[in-house]
Order: structure tokens, then C-alpha cells, then sequence
């Protein structure tokens, strides 16, 4: 399979990619600077120079020093998976072969990047906090594709209890990140949605009452 970069977006144009690949850039950079510096001591004008860029334009793609740690690139990738996968899935299963996809088509330093910014997101308080928020948003997101996939309502109780249980699951088993930096949290996950998918059969194919 080809390796597909999370600062190159094959179907934008080329002034989205062009953004995207500065958005990754000072990204990376960032977490380069934290990593050698510590976070505390990283300025915006620091990562800024870093990638050769200006602190307006900078500021142009994140709000904040925070932001510059919290945006995921996963995120827009996940869900357009999840939504491609055969009608025939249920939806653990369409979630897990999604995640694979995502997870192995990306570039390993660009993998290793993701690993350390959700490492350092959760080792930080105020990062921790922004982390958790940015999980709050997705809730909807998430509820919505699983609705459309199963032919429910939003409103549909086995739905949103499927969506609270996977995040649920990928939460505690991010926070092993902390503690173990090696620790293959793309497997760990998966073997946790195979664990839910055994033990909870209402959120098999048809999210049966």
C-alpha cells in the first residue's frame, strides 16, 4: 500500500496542501522544540523560526501554543474510513478495519509524531484538559457516522452507548502512553474494540433493542 502523508491531502487543492503541509510542518517542529526544551520553555517565536516562518503566520494556522499540540490530523481521516467500509461490516468491525487503514498508510516518522503529541498532550495539565475537550467535540461526529451507517437515529440509545463505549476504551488505553512511551497504542486499541466487540453483542451489524 502506498504511504499516504497527513500534510499532503491527495484531494485538496493545491493551496490546501500547501497549508496542510505548513500545518504539519510547524507541528512538527513544535514537538521537536518541546521534546529538547520542554514545553514551558518553547515559544511560539521559537517554533515559528524553526519552520522558517513567521509568529503571524504562526498564528495564522493555530490559535494558540496549545492548539499547535492538540490538532490531530487523524481526525478528518478516521471518519471518511469508517464511512468507506462494505455495507456488510458491523460497525466494531468497520471501526477497526478504519483504524488499521488509517494507522498503517501513514509514513512512520509521521505515525511517531502522532504517538508524541498525544503523549505530551496527556503528560501536561493544561494540554490534558484541551485533549479531553477535543475528545468532548468528536462525541457527535462519531454518533452521527454510526447512525448513518446502522440506519438509526442519533437519539438511539444503542448508538450512543456503542460511541461512549469505544471512546471510553481508547481514552484509558491512550493514558498508558504516559507511563510506557513504547507501548503500541494502535494495537492495544484494537485488541480493545475486538474485546468489545466479543463481549457486547448488541453492538454487533444491526444495534439491536
Amino acid at each position: 500500500m502506498r504511504e499516504a502523508s497527513l500534510s499532503v491531502p491527495p484531494s485538496d487543492s493545491l493551496r490546501e496542501r500547501k497549508k496542510a503541509k505548513t500545518r504539519a510542518a510547524l507541528q512538527q517542529h513544535a514537538l521537536r522544540l518541546f521534546r529538547e526544551q520542554g514545553y514551558e520553555a518553547t515559544t511560539v517565536e521559537q517554533i515559528a523560526a524553526a519552520a522558517e516562518v513567521s509568529p503571524s503566520t504562526f498564528f495564522r494556522y493555530f490559535a494558540t501554543k496549545e492548539d499547535c499540540v492538540i490538532y490531530d490530523a487523524l481526525d478528518p481521516l478516521i471518519f471518511p474510513a469508517f464511512a468507506a467500509q462494505p455495507p456488510a461490516l458491523s460497525p466494531m468491525q468497520a471501526l477497526r478495519a478504519a483504524v488499521h487503514e488509517v494507522f498503517t498508510s501513514i509514513p512512520a516518522d509521521e505515525a511517531e509524531s502522532q504517538r508524541e503529541r498525544a503523549r505530551l498532550a496527556f503528560s501536561v495539565p493544561e494540554l490534558r484538559m484541551r485533549m479531553l475537550d477535543q475528545q468532548i467535540q468528536s462525541i457527535v461526529p462519531f454518533i452521527h457516522a454510526v447512525a448513518k451507517r446502522v440506519g438509526r437515529d442519533a437519539d438511539d440509545i444503542a448508538v450512543r452507548t456503542f460511541v461512549g463505549a469505544v471512546l471510553g476504551a481508547t481514552l484509558v488505553l491512550e493514558l498508558d502512553l504516559v507511563k510506557d512511551p513504547t507501548v503500541d497504542v494502535t494495537r492495544l486499541i484494537d485488541k480493545a474494540l475486538a474485546q468489545l466487540d466479543a463481549s457486547l453483542p448488541s453492538m454487533g451489524a444491526k444495534l439491536p433493542l
